[in-house]
């Protein structure tokens, strides 16, 4: 039997919560961290986009400040800070607390730059017991006295690795020396580099890690694959894409948000409703962009990486990486978009010619090779410029190599030659060569990618500069402060 929620030992308003968002069974990250995060431990979390991470700590958060009560009396006191790097996922973190805190008589706030303060004001003067924040709008408050932290009690960064990405580090640090030293801090984090590494050891004491899945991995359920089609042919691909009947709701991602302006406007031209959502549009414009997302009246959502971390919504069947990231580890976070709570998903990533470095180190860092997607009708695809690197993936000796004497094809391997008709009973294993929604037949798995030259490695969360053109800036707008 699996376990369940009432087995973590979770209070009845909790369980009463958790029932009423229809879950039962808590995911693996959840069945690690809550029991720690109850005893009152520092934990370093390292977990995918997808997993349940945000119930694994506002939950024992909650039963902690459910079951401490009020500390000292007086007035409301400020005892959990969650810092954030996106408005999105800061919205999105409020509103898990909010839900699953809805029978306990607690108050969160969250407060993020892009809008006006005065509500944000407001709300911390008439007290909060758990605040949800990004670093630089905290700041902004905390110069004007709004956020005292001499009764906090827990501290969670969340998606530090996207926080020291998008350059939060001395405005974390700032944070940091305004805190009491004695308090439960808990980082999550989708990767774990050396710098996410080195901040968790100057701020957490022996604490409990907790991991689902090995570094900078992708769901299992995510069928990803790859076209090689150059730049100037993207538009037509992704329209011919996008037509596909087994799409349901997808995210497509570019590199700027100039870029994915221009997305969206070419998609309008051939009669397919998009919205964009990166760091240059207003609040407002970004909660209705994805309010129109989530209630299926735009089924294409086109980003930046700015927004990737922040858009928790349920059933977008297909991410397309318009541009490949030249950070490969920002290709995990795209994926994770799909696939979740259990579900399956498609992640396609247009490749042109100039993007190749950057497809070399994402399959580097997952430790896979992306399968070449074939769509019918798509004259300008090329085919897969990794021939080489093909042949030794699946065995294969290069093409007028022989095969060593004595050393036969594994069975069930051989492929008939041209003209040759396929044995009697035997079928072609499904492919993606049809429906882009279409699955792999269960238990049949992936080819093992060419992980590179041994020993050779980038460092994590660097990326490559792009060659040969001047490389556009990715949306690291200070915007989300």
């Amino acid at each position: 039997m699996s376990m369940q929620f009432a087995d973590l030992k979770l209070i009845e308003p909790l369980l009463r919560a958790v029932e009423a968002e229809g879950y039962s069974a808590p995911t693996p990250i959840q069945q690690q961290a809550i029991p720690p995060i109850l005893e009152g431990s520092d934990v370093l979390g390292c977990a995918q986009t997808g997993t349940g991470k945000t119930a694994a700590f506002a939950l024992p958060i909650l039963q902690r400040l459910a079951q401490g009560g009020a500390p000292g009396g007086g007035p409301r006191a400020l005892r959990v800070l969650v810092l954030t790097p996106t408005r999105e996922l800061a919205a999105q973190v409020g509103e898990s607390f909010i839900t699953y805190g809805k029978h306990l008589g607690l108050r969160t706030a969250v407060v993020f730059g892009g809008v006006g303060q005065r509500p944000q004001m407001d709300a911390l003067r008439r007290g909060v017991d758990v605040l949800v924040a990004t670093p630089g709008r905290l700041l902004d408050l905390c110069s004007q006295g709004l956020a005292p932290f001499g009764r906090l009690e827990t501290l969670v960064l969340d998606e530090a690795d996207r926080m020291l990405d998008m350059g939060f580090i001395h405005d974390i640090r700032r944070v940091l020396a305004m805190l009491p030293e004695r308090r439960q801090t808990l980082l999550f984090s989708a990767t774990m580099p050396p710098d996410i590494q080195k901040l968790a050891d100057s701020i957490l004491r022996r604490p409990v890690r907790v991991e689902v899945a090995p570094v900078a991995t992708t769901a299992e359920n995510i069928d990803q694959r790859v076209v090689f089609v150059e730049r100037s042919d993207k538009r037509a691909a992704l329209e011919q894409v996008l037509k596909d009947p087994a799409l349901r709701r997808a995210i497509v991602f570019t590199r700027t948000k100039h870029g994915a302006n221009r997305v969206v406007q070419q998609l309008g031209r051939a009669r397919i409703e998009a919205v964009a959502i990166h760091g240059n549009k207003s609040q407002g414009a970004r909660e209705r962009a994805l309010a129109s997302f989530k209630q299926g009246t735009t089924s294409v959502l086109v980003a930046t990486d700015i927004a990737a971390r922040g858009i928790d919504i349920d059933d977008i069947s297909h991410v397309i990486n318009y541009d490949l990231p030249n950070i490969p580890e920002s290709y995990v976070h795209r994926i994770g978009r799909t696939a979740r709570a259990g579900a399956s998903g498609v992640a396609l990533s247009f490749c042109d010619s100039e993007e190749r470095p950057y497809l070399a180190d994402i399959e580097r860092l997952i430790r896979k090779r992306l399968p070449l997607l074939e769509i019918p009708g798509l004259a300008y695809a090329q085919s897969d410029p990794r021939p080489a690197l093909q042949a030794q993936a699946q065995g294969r000796p290069h093409q007028g190599q022989s095969r060593p004497q004595g050393q036969s094809r594994p069975q069930g391997q051989g492929r008939p030659h041209q003209g040759q008709s396929r044995p009697q009973g035997q079928s072609r294993p499904q492919a993606h060569a049809g429906s882009l929604g279409q699955s792999r037949p269960q238990g049949q798995s992936r080819p093992q990618a060419h992980a590179g030259p041994q020993g050779q490695s980038r460092p994590q969360g660097q990326g490559r500069p792009q060659q040969g053109r001047p490389q556009p800036q990715p949306d690291t707008t200070r915007a989300d402060r």
